[in-house]
């Protein structure tokens, strides 16, 4: 399996759940598929879905809850799904 990283379209601060207290969008080791969004990140109050864009295994995130981002900075690996 190859291990695909997702990254960030945007700077800005980086948060896995969708409202603070709310459960992650997706906790480690979960299946995803392209679609599932895993994270937002926050610009000048603007939010921006991230989403897997791979199917196969979260394997773990780089980017903190509530850290700040750069564009393209690597934010969660996943182990994608063999075809």
């Amino acid at each position: 399996m190859a291990d695909i990283e997702v990254t960030s379209p945007v700077p800005g601060t980086f948060y896995r759940s969708p409202a603070p207290g709310e459960p992650p969008f997706v906790s480690e080791g979960r299946k995803v598929t392209a679609e599932t969004v895993i994270g937002n990140i926050e610009l000048m109050k603007q939010f921006n879905e991230i989403y897997a864009g791979a199917a196969g295994t979260l394997t773990s995130f780089v980017a903190a809850d509530g850290e700040a981002v750069d564009s393209d900075a690597v934010l969660a690996i996943i182990s994608a799904d063999e075809d």
